[in-house]
Order: structure tokens, then C-alpha cells, then sequence
């Protein structure tokens, strides 16, 4: 088996919907994202011949996943209200509006459908909240 490991990161802000507990307020992270690629045989032919796939576009790929957080609120769709979202926009502020509820556990699942979705041979994603603390998701 082979396997190639890259890692790319966001700095965003996001609170919990219906949480008891510090995570219910807004705040923010240094998303950490950490995507692994496994397959049985290296490519045989062209210019990724001997290669599970080329870095340069598995990292490319990340990155511009990663990049579309950066600097930004992520809200789950419908946690807040029309108004507040308008509010925040009339003020400029920069919304990633997202279906899931911002764990890391569903941004783990979220980064591994969409490399999956590129044809990378996507086998485990890791999203750090913290240094120590990530929520890992495999297919």
C-alpha cells in the first residue's frame, strides 16, 4: 500500500448551535488539516509514472479547500437568524455558510467528500480545533 500525507490550514471563526458549554460563543481556531491518499499500485504510465498521484495538485487541491475558510465566520445554515446574517454582511464581515453544525468531526467528513469528489484516492482526514485535539474521519 501506498500513501502520500499533506497538510494545510484556515483561520476562522465559528460558535456551536445548540451547545451547553464555552463553544456555544463565537470564537475562533487555527484549523489544522491534515489529508492522507492510499492505493495499491503506483501510476505506470506518464508523468506521474511511479507516483500515487503528482504533490503538486494534491496539495494544490487542499489548499484551495482550505483557503475558502480562511479568515471567515462559518455558520451552519440556519443558526442564526436572517437579520443577524444580513447585519453581518451590511458590516462587510466575510460568511462561509456551511450545512453541517462546525465540529470538527463533520469539517474532517466535509474535506474528505471533496477531495473524494476530485478522484483523489482520499483514505483519512484529520481536522485539528487545537495542537492536541483533532477529529479524524476515514472512508
Amino acid at each position: 500500500m501506498y500513501g502520500l500525507k499533506t497538510e494545510s490550514s484556515f483561520d476562522a471563526a465559528h460558535f456551536l448551535t445548540d451547545y451547553h458549554g464555552k463553544c456555544e460563543n463565537l470564537h475562533g481556531h487555527r484549523w489544522r488539516v491534515v489529508a492522507y491518499l492510499e492505493q495499491e499500485e503506483l501510476q505506470t504510465q506518464g508523468t506521474h509514472k511511479d507516483m500515487v498521484i503528482d504533490f503538486a495538485d494534491f496539495k494544490g487541491a487542499l489548499r484551495d479547500l482550505t483557503e475558502a475558510f480562511d479568515h471567515s465566520f462559518v455558520v451552519e445554515e440556519g443558526s442564526l437568524a436572517p437579520d443577524t446574517l444580513a447585519c453581518l454582511e451590511r458590516e462587510g464581515f466575510s460568511l462561509s455558510m456551511v450545512p453541517f453544525r462546525t465540529t470538527a468531526e463533520n469539517f474532517a467528513r466535509y474535506f474528505y467528500g471533496k477531495l473524494a469528489d476530485a478522484g483523489f484516492p482520499v483514505s483519512q482526514v484529520d481536522v485539528y480545533e487545537t495542537p492536541n485535539n483533532c477529529a479524524i474521519y476515514r472512508g
